[in-house]
């Protein structure tokens, strides 16, 4: 299962990304925000690092315009390892080296289709678990 959510700004980009996954045959839970009415994007980038860090769900997607403000909220959560990605090329690093589990987007950085590449890269690439990267995930979250 994948946890979803954005701001208002984000909220277009999050409609598509979870009719692409749905095509997919990709399980989501939409977090919020449920329109386009001004919102606190920090609500929905919690929600969603919470439902990973808890298990609830096994990675999550967090979009607000820049996609910054809701990748420092989802941060803020234990367990969470949130990567902005503006390009397919972070998004599979973040992936091997840092085993992020949520991705962040700005929708109004990213067009559409980037940002159906970037979610497929994403969610597509596995942690290589190679011992360096294993020592550095595990760095990170002492601190």
């Amino acid at each position: 299962m994948i946890a979803i959510g954005s701001d208002h700004g984000g909220y277009d980009l999050k409609t598509k990304v979870i009719a692409h996954l749905k095509e997919q045959g990709v399980a989501c839970k939409d977090y919020g925000c449920p329109d386009k009415s001004s919102c606190d994007y920090p609500v929905y980038g919690r929600a969603v690092a919470e439902a990973v860090a808890n298990g609830e769900c096994e990675k999550g997607i967090v979009i607000c315009t820049t996609g910054i403000g809701i990748s420092i909220t989802a941060n803020k959560v234990p367990g969470v390892r949130c990567a902005l990605c503006a390009d397919t090329v972070s998004a599979k690093l973040t992936r091997l080296h840092n085993d992020a589990n949520v991705l962040a987007m700005g929708a109004g950085i990213v067009g559409e289709n980037l940002a159906l590449s970037i979610v497929d890269t994403f969610l597509g690439t596995e942690f290589s678990n190679e011992e360096r990267h294993l020592r550095r995930v595990n760095l990170i979250e002492k601190q």
